[in-house]
């Protein structure tokens, strides 16, 4: 597989999440990401409003993270973080599921979450990607949070956080491409560095990137 720089870019989700970053890490991750032309610029909520602001005239999206990173918020609370999220300029929603109930087999409970963040993401006419943490499922429970994120009706599943015991794996995209079937989208984030990662991620269905070395990894795809 062999992408330009331009095509890869809109795979990426330009990602500056870290608890420390400063308005001057925020605006860098937005200048890399309007040069790049990426697919949009991920950051925690409180950037929302700065973000959506500078990107404005531009086609990238505002991303931001919700019940993050430990999805163990009340479904209250998550719906209520993504519609001030989406008053704030967001135009793509990232929450994490409640891993707990998953684990604990109530599935219905998994299922009913993600449906009332849908609703009220969709109901602003916004994008929701539901993320499953897969470094703490096993196989089988990877196969059904990516189904109940389809039956709850979200746009994307998404492998990590980024912000746990490990992050995407080639692997897990694909297993998850198999759960979901060939048209549903799925994002694959965390511990993305380097081009044959970005490319292996790809190749095994993901049809995004969450990525915080997109910088780095377009460089390298350039100098081919």
């Amino acid at each position: 597989m062999k992408l330009t720089v331009a095509e890869l870019a809109k795979y990426m989700d330009h990602t500056m999440l870290k608890p420390d970053a400063t308005q001057a890490m925020i605006d860098q991750c937005i200048d890399e990401a309007i040069k790049y032309n990426t697919a949009s610029v991920c950051i925690n909520p409180y950037w929302v409003k700065h973000t959506a602001d500078r990107l404005k005239d531009t086609d990238i999206n505002t991303c931001t993270v919700i019940g993050f990173p430990l999805g163990a918020s009340t479904t209250e609370i998550k719906v209520a973080e993504a519609i001030d999220a989406i008053k704030n300029g967001a135009e793509e929603i990232d929450m994490v599921i409640n891993i707990g109930e998953l684990k604990s087999g109530h599935t219905d409970i998994v299922k009913q979450d993600i449906q009332a963040v849908a609703k009220a993401v969709h109901d602003h006419d916004r994008l929701l990607k539901v993320i499953i943490e897969t470094c703490l499922l096993t196989d089988d429970e990877k196969v059904t949070a990516s189904k109940l994120t389809v039956a709850g009706g979200a746009d994307f599943v998404k492998t990590s956080t980024g912000f746990s015991t490990g992050g995407a794996k080639a692997e897990d995209v694909a297993l998850m491409r198999q759960a979901v079937g060939p048209d549903f989208k799925i994002k694959a984030s965390g511990g993305i560095h380097h081009l044959d990662e970005a490319y292996a991620m790809i190749e095994a269905g993901a049809n995004r990137l969450g990525v915080s070395a997109s910088v780095q990894i377009l460089e390298e795809a350039a100098r081919q």
